[in-house]
């Protein structure tokens, strides 16, 4: 059963990127949105993390966009509408609260 993954806390306040990557599997996906958009500043442990990590990411891009950082190319940049398609494409969606 594949599960899209949506956080949005700040990968720099709290554990919750590191709990989901514990999870996530090979069918998964994950969203960043709102401060977790921040786990893509280059140079940083969160941003080297999902490199190594070869997930399917994607960010939304206004919240990338607001905090003025790059999406690399192995991101997939989202709006809101691709949110929804991409909600209903998996199996759960489980939001890291």
């Amino acid at each position: 059963m594949s599960t899209l993954h949506v956080l949005s806390h700040s990968p720099f306040g709290d554990d919750r990127l590191t709990s989901c990557l514990r999870v996530i599997d090979a069918n998964d996906a994950l969203l960043l949105s709102g401060d977790a958009a921040y786990a893509l500043q280059p140079g940083t442990a969160p941003f080297n993390t999902l490199i190594a990590r070869n997930l399917k990411l994607f960010v939304l891009a206004e919240d990338a966009q607001a905090r003025a950082l790059n999406v690399p190319d192995w991101a997939e940049a989202i709006d809101y509408p691709a949110f929804v398609e991409l909600s209903i494409s998996y199996d759960k969606v489980n939001s890291w609260l």
